[in-house]
C-alpha cells in the first residue's frame, strides 16, 4: 500500500499541468462551480465512494474545503491501491495562478 502524503496548496500550480496527475475537488458541486482549480475534477466527497474510473496509473492529488475530507478521499483511495497526495489547508489556503471563477 502507498503512503498518503501531503502537498501544500502552493504545490497545486506544479501539479495542475502534469499529465501524470489528476486534481479531484471533492467539495460539493455548487462550491466547485463557483471556483476550482484549473484542471481539476468534482467528485463531492458524500459521493467519492461511489466512483470507480479514476485511472489507476495517475498521481490523484485531492483538495476539499480545508483538508480534513481531501485526506479521508486520500486514505480511501490508498486503500484501494491509488498513489494520493492530500492538499493541506484545501482550496481556502490556495493564492496560485491556476484559480478559476466562474460565479
Amino acid at each position: 500500500m502507498f503512503p498518503i502524503e501531503t502537498i501544500s496548496a502552493k504545490m497545486l500550480d506544479y501539479y495542475a499541468d502534469r499529465s501524470d496527475a489528476l486534481i479531484i475537488d471533492v467539495r460539493d458541486a455548487a462550491l466547485y462551480q463557483k471556483s476550482h482549480i484549473r484542471g481539476a475534477i468534482n467528485y463531492p466527497y458524500s459521493q467519492i465512494e461511489q466512483c470507480r474510473e479514476l485511472p489507476r496509473e495517475k498521481l490523484l492529488i485531492f483538495y476539499c474545503q480545508r483538508g480534513g475530507s481531501s485526506m479521508a478521499a486520500a486514505r480511501l483511495f490508498v486503500k484501494k491501491g491509488y498513489k494520493t497526495r492530500s492538499v493541506i489547508g484545501g482550496f481556502e489556503a490556495y493564492r496560485g495562478r491556476n484559480l478559476v471563477i466562474s460565479g
